[in-house]
């Protein structure tokens, strides 16, 4: 797989998120610290954009809209739709959908831009930046 130029580097500010689609792929990329992450856009439980009200904390991605929570370093399941404002329809749904981890795409910055390694092998690979 190549390195797709994905943004520029100075586009994206610590604490920041932005969905883009890169050679058909659509993402969010995040700057975390001095780290960039590179994830599918789309929440896994309802397919809710992450990138708007998405919250990172502790090395994690949580969902704004049913609360479903990822690691960012491999894209592990960390709670599935726990939906708090109205807990019984959130277990309910999210007993009626199949659990699924988070793609993570390989990210690193080269040249002024944060770059991705895109394609179907990567699905599961744990994101690294070289």
């Amino acid at each position: 797989m190549t390195w797709e130029n994905a943004l520029k580097s100075s586009r994206l500010k610590p604490g920041k998120k932005k969905m883009l689609t890169v050679n058909g792929h659509l993402v969010m990329l995040a700057r975390v610290g001095t780290d960039v992450v590179a994830t599918e856009a789309l929440c896994r439980h309802m397919r809710w954009p992450l990138a708007y009200g998405g919250k990172i904390k502790d090395g994690c991605i949580r969902c704004p809209l049913h609360q479903t929570t990822h690691k960012l370093d491999d894209g592990s399941l960390v709670e599935w739709a726990p939906f708090p404002l109205f807990p019984p329809y959130g277990k309910l749904v999210g007993a009626m959908s199949k659990k699924k981890d988070l793609r993570i795409y390989e990210v690193r910055e080269a040249d002024g831009f944060i770059q991705i390694r895109l394609g179907p092998s990567d699905a599961g690979t744990p994101g690294a930046q070289t």
